[in-house]
């Protein structure tokens, strides 16, 4: 007569291998779930980031107009996030310094570059050996100003319009002097493009960045310089410098009073400076979209817009697809110019 009380041995097999494949299961799903913390903890996505602080690379010095502009990025970035934005200022080699060092950070959306005409477009023109890749290197994330550039003057220089100071230079040929933050250079591009469309002959003087050339601008060590509105408007306002003309389509809010080159009859001079935020290639897209998201919102920021537009630069904010094809065009506009004024740095 069977036991019935009992499980035949074919049974208890069966359910015995039911059961280890079921705890194997549980074992692989745990695993699974555990390399996905982990690797959600490695590369950090929109939903964890930022989870530590930030570093903006600044390649030019403290106190410039990138870095003035810098500066209030990263004060709104940690408004908004609650995480410190440090800026870590790394001049020299005409911004080579700063763009090989963030370059070579991880790409893990902890470290941005402030990046800008020179530094993305005019070096690769004029740099014997780039220590880094502009377009392989790095991924756009927005433009963040556009900038025209003033031709301003020591106020000892007997000239208060734009064909005072032709008049100045042609009568005078190579002796009047213009400063620039550094050897290729937006400054030092833009008077080489002025010397190129008027014919005129002046005198390169090349500083370590926009604030010591504005400075012996003010002293009267330099006569002229090209430079960007954001630290010139207070010094032009009390009368330390004079600006002459204005690049861009129309006269700026900050300094009204002052006419651009169309309107004075120099149409073909069209030179703008402009910088935006980069990461270093690799960045994961979901971070991209998030610092986009976020720059984008603090660039429409209406103490942002007040800060930026009465000093001189116009807020931008495009998309990372919009800023890379401005970097394009811009690489194909100067690099016509310093080919033709045969512009290289050894």
């Amino acid at each position: 007569m069977r036991d019935t009380g009992r499980l035949s041995d074919f049974t208890m097999h069966r359910r015995f291998e039911r059961t280890m494949k079921l705890l194997a299961g549980m074992f692989c799903l745990t695993g699974l779930l555990a390399a996905s913390a982990v690797q959600a903890q490695q590369t950090p996505g929109a939903a964890g980031y930022p989870a530590k602080p930030i570093k903006i690379v600044m390649p030019f010095p403290a106190g410039g107009p990138t870095d003035i502009l810098g500066r209030l990025l990263g004060q709104k970035l940690t408004e908004a996030w609650g995480q410190n934005v440090v800026i870590d200022n790394r001049p020299g080699g005409g911004g080579m310094i700063g763009g090989a060092l963030a370059a070579r950070s991880p790409a893990d959306g902890y470290t941005l570059f402030l990046g800008g005409i020179t530094t993305l477009v005019i070096a690769t023109f004029v740099q014997k050996n780039m220590p880094y890749d502009p377009v392989r290197d790095f991924h756009p994330v927005t433009q963040a100003t556009i900038q025209p550039l003033l031709l301003m003057v020591h106020p000892a220089l007997p000239v208060k319009t734009l064909k005072e100071f032709l008049a100045l230079v042609r009568a005078r040929p190579g002796e009047v002097n213009y400063a620039s933050s550094g050897p290729g250079g937006t400054g030092h591009l833009a008077g080489e493009y002025f010397r190129s469309v008027t014919g005129t002959n002046m005198v390169h003087v090349p500083y370590r960045g926009a604030p010591p050339a504005l400075t012996d601008l003010m002293s009267g060590q330099v006569q002229v310089m090209f430079g960007t509105m954001l630290a010139s408007v207070p010094q032009i306002r009390v009368g330390r410098i004079r600006a002459v003309a204005i690049t861009g389509p129309k006269r700026s809010i900050a300094l009204p009073e002052v006419p651009t080159f169309a309107e004075v009859g120099l149409p073909k001079f069209d030179a703008s400076s402009w910088n935006g935020i980069l990461v270093p290639a690799g960045t994961p897209r979901a971070i991209i979209d998030r610092l986009h998201g976020e720059l984008s919102k603090i660039l429409r920021n209406p103490s942002v817009l007040d800060r930026l537009v009465n000093d001189g630069p116009v807020p931008v904010g495009n998309t990372p697809e919009e800023f890379a094809a401005v970097i394009q065009s811009e690489k194909a506009k100067w690099g016509k110019v310093i080919r033709e004024a045969n512009i290289r740095i050894d």
